[in-house]
């Protein structure tokens, strides 16, 4: 059987159970004559990891950094030659196409560049220097977009590419992070019509039980891969599939869907990986692995709300028994660790993990920060914390028991603990940059989460990183310093061995053995504002090899000494197989 006829057959299966058999055969036609594979396209390989423990991603907007006269896009490609192309491989340009709000994510045309931001050239040429993520935006469009403009007038096909339902239907059921009304009234020739809008009534829903919809976005993805994105994230997607009396939430057809991306991506480039945006339950983001044959990646949604508690409590036991809980990514999967995003830190992931009371007391520690906080409606009457929205240096500030002088070290320390995860690391742009809440944008904009959407003026922001005294600088440093260790340690590799270990509720700790099992790490962080000590011999450090810091450079020739970590400090102990720099 050759590759072509191979796809046919499993794309068949997944269109069968979204759209019948009767019409799976002649829909794979459509997807694959879409997609432009050409006469042999080669089988991509299971289980294979496409990715090591040299590669780290970026976050940012196309216009995050600006320089007057220069589109953002080519400003961001000479700022990446310059400052980033020895410590970032992975860069996730977020929703660069035009728009109507959202800052990007009610997009109003999907195939072409907003042109305040640059073209397809420029797209391509960051693609030259980077591992380019793009984000197909697929849940919804912009109520700008001529589909759905020709929907309002009641044109063929469109009339039939968006969610619809009545306003007496029960859609108490329907779970979503937004206390707008979820259906917007729309006069169309038929008369009055009710559009499913899950976030805004600016982003409609689009209707994935209409098959065309899945062709447009197949000729969406093809067009992406042709400017040279490897890596696609697909925003909100959990709540892609619409069924009445049901959550309208990780639905089966959604998961079917994932499936069918995943094949086509793969087979038009082996290297192409699909990351799922699921803001949801722990349980319920694990699902979106499938059996490896969706997600190569998902967001690590669970660790930005339990480390952020753990740093302001100084007690790491919630965080560790996450940890204990989460399975092992099978190889050709893996998790994508952050703290920060564009979005903000969710909440709705440490539901069942943290309290209502602990929430509640992560986000009034956030607000004592000059933070926000978003909330969503629950039973459709009481309304619970969502979202904190806040930028990450400021959100390490202090303590529950307020502000103090540990902010510098509490950041590197999170941000070390995300480095030596299972997985590949994600820092947003201002993570990196330690930039501060946008306290003015929040008021130009009406949103919170403009906070931490700063931008930059590329000229200030280099100022910022060659003055050695600046905050900023002494940041991107430090963290470029444990990036290039991270990247020479095997026993990183996002699919090396990892477990929890227990030193008591001040310290976090958990060793990583490489897939070889030739090197292992004990990465110990102090989480308090406290020094701790430990004895050595807590680590089972094996006597014959020899161990050292991999940051302080520190050698541990005394196995049966004590272990002193000052506040917030972290520790990378590995043996002989690793190289320090």
């Amino acid at each position: 059987m050759t590759p072509l006829a191979g796809l046919h057959l499993r794309l068949q299966e997944q269109l069968s159970l979204l759209y019948g058999e009767e019409h799976a055969a002649g829909l794979a036609d459509r997807l694959i004559a879409e997609m432009d594979f050409g006469p042999d396209p080669v089988e991509p390989l299971q289980r294979r990891n496409k990715w090591d423990q040299g590669d780290v991603m970026m976050i940012t907007y196309a216009d995050s950094i600006r320089r007057r006269g220069e589109k953002p896009l080519h400003t961001l490609k000479q700022f990446g030659h310059e400052q980033l192309s020895d410590c970032i491989s992975w860069l996730h340009i977020l929703p660069f196409y035009p728009y109507t709000s959202d800052d990007g994510f009610a997009v109003s045309d999907y195939d072409a560049v907003n042109p305040e931001h640059g073209d397809w050239n420029d797209v391509a040429a960051i693609a030259d220097d980077f591992r380019l993520m793009v984000d197909m935006v697929i849940n919804h469009c912009s109520a700008s977009h001529r589909w759905f403009e020709s929907f309002k007038r009641n044109e063929a096909p469109f009339d039939s590419y968006f969610v619809q339902a009545s306003p007496y239907e029960d859609l108490s059921q329907v779970v979503r992070p937004r206390t707008s009304p979820l259906l917007q009234a729309v006069n169309t020739p038929e008369g009055l019509k009710h559009v499913w809008c899950t976030f805004s009534h600016d982003q409609i829903d689009l209707n994935f039980a209409n098959p065309e919809v899945l062709v447009e976005v197949a000729r969406m993805l093809k067009l992406y891969m042709q400017h040279g994105a490897t890596i696609f994230r697909l925003d909100a997607v959990a709540f892609l599939w619409k069924e009445a009396g049901s959550s309208c939430i990780n639905l089966p057809q959604t998961h079917a869907i994932i499936r069918l991306l995943r094949l086509l991506a793969e087979y038009r480039h082996a290297d192409a990986v699909i990351i799922t945006e699921t803001n949801i339950p722990n349980r319920e983001n694990l699902s979106y692995f499938g059996n490896a044959n969706e997600a190569h990646l998902i967001y690590n949604f669970s660790f930005p709300p339990l480390l952020l508690h753990a740093m302001l409590t100084g007690n790491c036991r919630y965080l560790q028994h996450w940890m204990m809980s989460m399975p092992p990514a099978r190889n050709g999967t893996t998790y994508l660790n952050f703290i920060a995003s564009h979005d903000g830190i969710g909440l709705r992931p440490a539901e069942g993990l943290l309290s209502d009371e602990e929430i509640d007391q992560v986000a009034d520690a956030m607000r004592r920060f000059g933070g926000l906080i978003s909330s969503r409606t629950v039973n459709q009457q009481q309304s619970r914390p969502y979202e904190i929205n806040i930028a990450l240096f400021d959100a390490m500030k202090g303590t529950l028991n307020g502000e103090d002088g540990y902010q510098f070290e509490r950041f590197i320390c999170a941000h070390a603990i995300m480095l030596a995860l299972e997985g590949v690391p994600a820092f947003y742009l201002h993570s990196l940059f330690a930039t501060c809440n946008d306290t003015a944008r929040v008021e130009a904009s009406g949103s919170n989460r403009a906070i931490n959407r700063h931008s930059w003026d590329f000229d200030t922001l280099d100022a910022h990183l060659q003055d050695p005294e600046s905050h900023h600088s002494r940041v991107f440093l430090a963290l470029k310093q444990l990036i290039a260790l991270r990247a020479e340690q095997p026993a990183f590799h996002p699919n090396a061995t990892q477990f929890t270990m227990h030193l008591g509720q001040e310290l976090f700790a958990f060793w990583r053995q490489s897939m070889d099992r030739e090197q292992s790490i004990f990465s110990v962080n102090n989480i308090t504002d406290r020094e701790q000590v430990i004895p050595l011999s807590a680590l089972n450090l094996i006597v014959t090899d020899e161990w050292r810091d991999l940051i302080s450079g520190r050698r541990y020739d005394e196995h049966y000494g004590e272990l002193v970590l000052t506040p917030y400090q972290t520790v990378w102990i590995a043996n002989g197989a690793g190289d320090a720099v």
